[in-house]
């Protein structure tokens, strides 16, 4: 066998793990997939009543603010390993520890006024209940520019748009 044939060879058996980690790393790059393996945007929720929301991923850059509200909905907009860039339904832009989030779905109610929760996703549907202003809420599922949510122990549909934490586009430049 010469030695082109040989390399040819070698390179056809690499050439799919070669291109796999390419694959990956251009996903990457574009902002798609994370260090953490999970899809950059994407929403989370806090875990704590105190999360410190710091100018850069470390805990060596200086504190912005602190966030004050368990199960706040905010979007991951960046990451590395340990650290969390993410959007808050303020408009806010901060870097947050990883392990301070999950995977819980939440979604906010950022006007003042309360919201009719629907029986049904539609708007002639009986109203179960209200959501507040301002209210968080867990978030079941949307469809049909609806979302089923839960707060204070009721369920009910709710439009779409009158929610922060469902746009699957960055929420913060």
């Amino acid at each position: 066998m010469t030695q082109r044939k040989a390399a040819a060879a070698v390179l056809s058996l690499f050439a799919p793990l070669l291109l796999s980690a390419c694959e990956k790393e251009a996903e990457v790059a574009k902002g798609r997939i994370g260090p953490s393996g999970l899809p950059v945007p994407r929403y989370v929720a806090l875990k704590f009543d105190e999360v410190n929301a710091r100018a850069g991923p470390g805990e060596d850059h200086k504190v912005l603010w602190v966030y004050r509200t368990t199960g706040l909905p905010v979007q991951v907009v960046a990451e590395t390993r340990d650290w969390r860039r993410v959007c808050d339904p303020e408009g806010g832009l901060a870097w947050i520890k990883g392990r301070v989030t999950d995977g819980r779905r939440t979604v906010m109610r950022v006007a003042d006024k309360p919201l009719a929760m629907r029986a049904q996703p539609k708007l002639e549907a009986k109203t179960d209940a209200y959501l507040s202003g301002q209210a968080i809420a867990a978030l079941d599922r949307c469809e049909g520019g609806w979302c089923r949510v839960k707060a204070g122990g009721r369920k009910g549909w709710v439009p779409e748009n009158e929610l922060w934490g469902t746009d699957p586009k960055t929420q913060c430049r």
